[in-house]
């Protein structure tokens, strides 16, 4: 799907340019790239992006490196970035807990929240072991291969999930990542069954995940919080052994979050 046809599929006001250059934005959020790599990502006319480049970095939103001739985000959007404060209550309430099971478990702890169909982590608590998984805050990873990722999206009518995946290709990263929709629909519905989900090796080769999400008091799930651990340190009990206290303190922030 290009660029123009993404625009389209979500409504018909918009701003052609204005769409484009937040597009480039959201590629720039996951590392540096180059003027034709851009333009070949989101088949977009290599003029069109040269032009709203020059104008993100005009505007400080985008900066360019004349060494390696590639852009990045500018200071300009971690500025902006600061002043959502969408989720500052829920990581001020989970970040201390997340810190202690952290240290109880010895594996890293994320909270992480949806976005259309890509989980973004919000918070994290790392492991104190010299071989643990390495993230950070802003990372997105394809909801349908990671265990926060399913557990969000299980918050959704089966509607809303296919809606959200319409015309989308389940990207395949290993040989367990769940690749048809019809599948992940089946996971979703053992998730809200059972209250956790899991990823065995479904995005990364050698680490595996557990993870519960959080509600609001309305009942709506707002977040998510895994445990993720290397392979070689999950037995055959680590999915009860550390699906307790995970429940434990998701049970503990949904309890601030209600009152």
């Amino acid at each position: 799907m290009t660029a123009d046809e993404a625009a389209s599929s979500h409504g018909h006001n918009l701003v052609k340019s204005a769409d484009r250059a937040l597009i480039i934005l959201e590629l720039l959020s996951r590392g540096r790239h180059r003027l034709s790599d851009i333009a070949e990502t989101l088949r977009l006319p290599l003029s069109s992006v040269h032009g709203l480049l020059g104008t993100l970095v005009h505007r400080g939103f985008a900066e360019f490196d004349p060494t390696t001739r590639t852009y990045g985000l500018g200071l300009k959007a971690w500025t902006v970035g600061q002043g959502y404060t969408g989720h500052r209550d829920i990581v001020g309430l989970a970040l201390p807990l997340m810190e202690r099971l952290a240290q109880q478990t010895g594996e890293t702890v994320q909270l992480s929240r949806l976005d259309g169909i890509e989980n973004v982590y919000i918070a994290i608590a790392e492991s104190p072991q010299p071989m643990k998984l390495v993230s950070a805050v802003g990372m997105r990873l394809p909801a349908h291969s990671v265990a926060l990722g399913k557990a969000l999206l299980a918050g959704l009518t089966d509607d809303e999930v296919v809606a959200r995946y319409e015309d989308v290709e389940l990207e395949r990263f290993t040989d367990n990542t769940i690749t048809a929709l019809p599948e992940l629909l089946a996971q979703l519905d053992d998730v809200r069954r059972d209250g956790y989900a899991v990823d065995d090796e479904e995005y990364i080769i050698g680490c595996r995940c557990l993870a519960v999400p959080i509600r609001d008091h309305a009942g709506e799930v707002v977040a998510g919080m895994s445990v993720s651990a290397p392979t070689p340190r999950c037995g055959e009990s680590w999915t009860e052994e550390t699906r307790a206290p995970l429940t434990e303190v998701v049970d503990a922030v949904h309890r601030q979050l209600r009152h």
